[in-house]
């Protein structure tokens, strides 16, 4: 990998959309210390430019350490690994888009078409877990970028990090639009199950295609999603399906009918949480709206910002996954209902068990004689 990589041009709009991309626009990063105007000279070539196909460049990042730790009230993990920087999945609503500042890369097209892969993932992983002092307890896979992303299906870093955790006997749990690239680990996730080892989590965002295409448009359909929690079900491994992002007037009237199709698959608990739109991400998401849905992007922005305090977006632990006021406090209400009425989030969730983590010996290792 290269010590910097310049982002693309940077551009307030793309005016013709890139089939199978998300981002409609290439704002520069908010570190960045210079800044760069497209020209046009008349002749068309500014919207060739912007507008031919962009291919997916990928960029090894070796890892120094994989397992990473919070404490934010507002997630169920306190442990998490993200195999990948960037997503090629292109979701336009993703909070992880501004991350890619970070990296002196714009969070637009290049978060989609810049992807970090950490190669040395699962020997940094197994490095962690033996250390005397580790602690065991859940892992959660994908909790920023999909594990997986289409990428995975060439380069097996999260199924080399599954293999890692299995036979280690740690719990694991896992949240994914991917659902194609799963169906093919699906007999580690058997393994896991079998051990009380495993949860995961299925992000329905619509089931409407013809959004999906624009909205998120390199993830697996709905009708797969479905079957993944079919599949999933079937090997008693519990399943919840996420309604993610709910949209105002974009994907929020399709809440109920996500809920009972994923009910109807097997899911047995369900969430669900509002747009975030962190830093670049509203200029992102707001050149999406005026791309795709024109008639109706201010509305949805002024339903955004009256559900984040008035503004794009209330950072606030406690608020920021299910936003305030009227709109919200509707929302909320919708969902609990119709989780009642699927029986989804009955009883006591599954709690991963810590107590079958061991340390398998090392080839060469002398083993014991008791």
């Amino acid at each position: 990998m290269t010590a910097h990589l310049q982002a693309t041009t940077a551009m307030a709009f793309i005016p013709n959309p890139i089939k199978g991309r998300g981002a409609v626009t290439q704002p520069m990063g908010r570190f960045e210390t210079r800044s760069v105007e497209p020209l046009d000279d008349g002749w068309g070539s500014l919207e060739d430019s912007v507008t031919e196909r962009v291919e997916t460049q990928l960029f090894e990042e070796r890892a120094r350490s994989i397992i990473s730790r919070n404490d934010s009230p507002d997630v169920g993990f306190d442990q998490s690994i993200n195999p990948y920087r960037g997503c090629a999945h292109g979701c336009v609503y993703c909070f992880a888009r501004p991350a890619h500042a970070y990296m002196n890369l714009s969070p637009g097209l290049d978060f989609e078409t810049k992807i970090f892969w950490k190669p040395n993932a699962a020997e940094v992983l197994e490095k962690e877990l033996r250390n005397p002092g580790y602690v065991c307890k859940r892992i959660h896979i994908g909790g920023n970028t999909d594990p997986y992303q289409t990428v995975e299906k060439d380069l097996h870093v999260t199924r080399q990090v599954l293999e890692v955790l299995l036979r280690f006997r740690h719990p694991v749990s896992i949240i994914t639009k991917g659902a194609a690239l799963m169906l093919r680990d699906l007999d580690l996730m058997t393994e896991f199950a079998g051990l009380g080892l495993i949860g995961v989590a299925v992000s329905v965002t619509s089931l409407d295609d013809e959004l999906k295409r624009t909205l998120e448009p390199r993830t697996s359909s709905a009708r797969m999603r479905l079957r993944l929690i079919r599949e999933l079900a079937s090997r008693s491994i519990p399943v919840t399906v996420m309604a993610a992002p709910m949209i105002p007037f974009v994907n929020d009237m399709e809440l109920e009918a996500i809920l009972e199709a994923a009910a109807q698959a097997g899911a047995t608990s369900a969430g669900y949480v509002t747009l975030r739109l962190p830093h670049e991400l509203e200029g992102i998401f707001s050149a999406w709206l005026e791309a795709h849905v024109p008639q109706r992007a201010a509305h949805v922005m002024s339903v955004v910002r009256q559900m984040q305090g008035g503004k794009h977006y209330d950072s606030r632990w406690g608020v920021r996954q299910t936003g305030t006021g009227q709109y919200a406090q509707l929302l909320a209400q919708r969902f609990q209902l119709a989780c009642r009425r699927l029986d989804l989030n009955v009883g006591a969730r599954r709690v991963h068990d810590t107590s079958q983590f061991r340390v398998p010996p090392r080839a060469g290792d002398q083993m014991s004689l008791l």
